[in-house]
């Protein structure tokens, strides 16, 4: 049997802004609205459905696998968005990255508090 994810909900205050937020950022489009959710389609096919609510969000994490060159490209967005960026998921170490597992990552946050991060090299997978 194969599993795969296939899409999973966001939670946002602006499903339109938000979603838009995602996709430059990451560089990518933001497909029509399908029903009541505005999807963001990964090159990998999952997507990610904004959804308008108006009551308070719990923040979630997503994380978001990328080549060095993808890397170099979003983390030049992200500084040139003004975002506090930060090396650790505890937002301890502001305004640097990490190397883990020899390579690089980041998190930021999106407009509704939500913590995303993009990262070179699976954890776990060493150098």
């Amino acid at each position: 049997m194969s599993v795969e994810l296939n899409h999973t909900i966001v939670a946002a205050h602006d499903k339109q802004a938000s979603a838009q937020f995602l996709a430059d950022i990451l560089g990518l489009e933001v497909s029509p609205e399908f029903g009541p959710f505005i999807p963001v389609e990964i090159t990998n096919g999952v997507t990610l459905d904004y959804a308008d609510t108006s009551g308070p969000i719990t923040p979630q994490h997503y994380a978001f696998l990328v080549s060095e060159a993808d890397f170099d490209q979003i983390f030049a967005r992200v500084r040139a968005a003004g975002l506090t960026y930060w090396a650790d998921p505890y937002h301890r170490r502001s305004m640097e990255i990490n190397r883990n597992d020899g390579g690089r990552g980041t998190y930021f946050d999106d407009p509704n508090g939500h913590r995303l991060e993009i990262l070179t090299r699976p954890y776990g997978s060493g150098g």
